[in-house]
């Protein structure tokens, strides 16, 4: 059974810092694609960053140069480190793998961005 678990999520002022995390069990973590969706109140779900099974990673314009997807294959574990946070941040961050013809999404963790 493949399981995707976020934590990490917390209240931070604009300007600071805040690294999310996802645990995967129940595939081979070191050989796929993750990827660190959010989604804000009232919008849809936006795709913010993608790291390869190689390390290789891409971003969404909105948060280049802020944010920094990685991950530990000796943990199974994807990280999204966010840096110079702003109100519009203020979202909530899933992940997501896909395996075997399907698509898993952990139940996400609450980012709140406010003064």
């Amino acid at each position: 059974q493949v399981q995707l678990v976020e934590s990490g999520g917390d209240f931070v002022q604009p300007g600071g810092s805040l690294t999310v995390s996802c645990k995967v069990s129940g595939l081979t973590f070191s050989t796929n694609a993750m990827s660190w969706y959010r989604q804000a109140p009232g919008k849809g779900r936006d795709l913010v960053a993608r790291i390869a099974w190689t390390g290789a990673a891409d971003y969404a314009d909105f948060v280049q140069d802020r944010f920094t997807i990685s991950r530990d294959n000796t943990k199974n574990i994807v990280y999204l480190q966010m840096n110079s946070l702003r109100p519009e941040d203020t979202a909530v961050y899933y992940c997501a793998v896909g395996w075997r013809m399907a698509e898993y999404w952990g139940q996400g963790t609450q980012v709140l961005v406010s003064s």
